[in-house]
């Protein structure tokens, strides 16, 4: 593990492959780590990719430096710090790949630094212009019951009590059952230990619907992003057929907002997690995407 210190944070991050290969970056999901990616990074590896993955902040090793800075978990915050990763490694230009939380700043880098992001590749998100939260469906709204239960206070408490096992119910119901065991919850479920993660995950989750300490410091950025309709960055989405948390109709007839060139992947039988349920599937889509940009 490798560890970069900004102003405000301890980034703790991996990486590998060839050093003049191409960079990517691999940005996990909520609730997720580093580990999601084992499956694909081979594949990435072995067709000559130079790969980062960090973990979030608030997330395993990523920690505060200071107790005094807001736990900010917007999409905002968590790009400037993917931003400062990849100015550490002197990445000037990257390609972008990321689930749930990690797609939401794929999208949100194409929207404020496009002329850093080679191509995107989303994973069980779909886009949301002007980084917007429209009211969901009476439907959806059941589906995202653990963000209601966040934005109450006796939840806030709950979670904070027991974020595992917040954490678990998630893995248990966003996908069919059986695509993960016991022994790889519980590794991954390490990065929740984290002091910050409760912290974080509650501000990402509870400014979404209402009013939140935010960190001033990201005001441009997000009074920018709101003005950001349409993406130019060439982007590929992956869904899950079988997603109960961000199901298929959500991500439908979005080609409009890129124009830069769009492509939808639909995966059957895969839930939430495409990149452990599918890493083969997943990484041959990806591969292509990169292939078909990067060397024209």
């Amino acid at each position: 593990m490798n560890t970069l210190s900004t102003d405000l944070l301890d980034i703790g991050y991996e990486t590998g492959g060839p050093e003049d290969g191409e960079p990517v970056l691999l940005l996990h999901g909520w609730p997720d780590d580093v580990r999601g990616w084992r499956g694909v990074i081979p594949h990435l590896e072995q067709a000559g990719y130079r790969w980062a993955a960090p973990w979030l902040r608030g997330f395993g090793p990523t920690r505060f430096r200071s107790p005094d800075t807001v736990r900010d978990g917007s999409a905002v915050a968590l790009t400037q710090d993917a931003i400062d990763l990849a100015d550490h490694l002197g990445w000037n230009k990257f390609s972008v790949v990321g689930h749930d939380w990690g797609a939401r700043i794929a999208y949100t880098l194409s929207a404020l630094f496009p002329e850093r992001v080679s191509t995107i590749s989303t994973l069980a998100l779909s886009y949301s212009p002007g980084g917007r939260f429209p009211t969901p469906s009476f439907e959806q709204s059941r589906r995202w019951w653990y963000q209601w239960f966040m934005t109450t206070e006796r939840g806030g408490e709950a979670v904070r009590a027991d974020p595992k096992g917040f954490a678990l119910e998630q893995w248990k119901t966003w996908s069919p059952a059986g695509w993960f065991n016991d022994e790889e919850f519980e590794a991954t479920a390490k990065s929740f230990e984290n002091r910050d993660w409760t912290a974080v995950s509650l501000n990402a989750y509870r400014s979404r619907w209402k009013e939140e300490v935010a960190d001033g410091r990201y005001q441009p950025l997000r009074r920018r992003l709101a003005s950001v309709e349409t993406l130019n960055t060439p982007t590929l989405m992956i869904q899950g057929m079988a997603d109960m948390c961000d199901p298929a109709s959500e991500s439908e007839d979005q080609a409009r907002h890129f124009t830069g060139g769009y492509r939808r992947q639909l995966l059957h039988e895969v839930g939430h997690f495409p990149a452990r349920e599918a890493p083969g599937e997943v990484a041959r889509e990806v591969l292509s995407h990169l292939k078909g940009f990067l060397e024209r």
